[in-house]
């Protein structure tokens, strides 16, 4: 006895033992594919974590943003103390751009290697405030006579410096582009600086041959 159900309709002239191998539920040989390409690891990424928040509309908005993401005063405070470290050891990834590079690290070298009478150059300055503040003529004119003499004899020392600079830098270096007049002014400014406060430290002792 056969019981009223729907019957599948077959298609004219197909084989239905080809339909039957096609749509077997014990046939494993062959999967269908998905239909999409794979995600990629950063589009799944996004994916987990969610749509990006929108962009900021007012500029209060980015400010409150901006102070969100900040690090907190104690990282910051270490950040700002590593790279201070850093930059006075000489780390070039530190450094100021005008401070970088081997020829630079030369040029301190040869400045450091001996005293300089342009080291005095801030004590100067504040002799010459002095005599402005002291209000006794002679002492003032005594005092005006020793800068002006002390200021001459540091420009002559710096413009024999920024030769003898340049020249070793050149022999040093000889397929390196040495600019006199740069050379020379780093070098005049490195040496009318205090040893102590010189950045980035000194790493030669005085005497020594760069």
């Amino acid at each position: 006895m056969r019981f009223l159900r729907r019957s599948t309709p077959t298609t004219v002239g197909a084989d239905p033992t080809e339909n039957d191998v096609a749509q077997g539920p014990g046939d494993t040989s062959r999967s269908p594919g998905k239909g999409r390409p794979t995600p990629k690891r950063r589009e799944a990424e996004t994916r987990r974590r969610g749509p990006a928040p929108p962009p900021p509309r007012t500029q209060r908005e980015a400010s409150r943003l901006a102070r969100a993401n900040r690090p907190d005063k104690d990282q910051r405070r270490r950040d700002a103390a590593e790279r201070r470290e850093r930059m006075a050891a000489g780390d070039d990834r530190f450094l100021m751009p005008r401070d970088r590079g081997p020829v630079k690290a030369y040029i301190r070298d040869v400045v450091d290697s001996r005293p300089h009478l342009m080291g005095l150059f801030m004590p100067l300055a504040v002799i010459v405030v002095l005599s402005l503040l002291v209000p006794v003529p002679a002492a003032q004119q005594y005092l005006s006579l020793f800068s002006l003499i002390a200021l001459t004899v540091m420009v002559v020392e710096g413009i024999i410096l920024g030769a003898t600079v340049t020249k070793k830098t050149r022999e040093k270096f000889p397929d390196a582009t040495v600019n006199p007049l740069g050379t020379g002014w780093y070098a005049f400014t490195r040496a009318s600086q205090l040893r102590k406060l010189r950045v980035p430290k000194p790493r030669v002792e005085r005497g020594a041959n760069p």
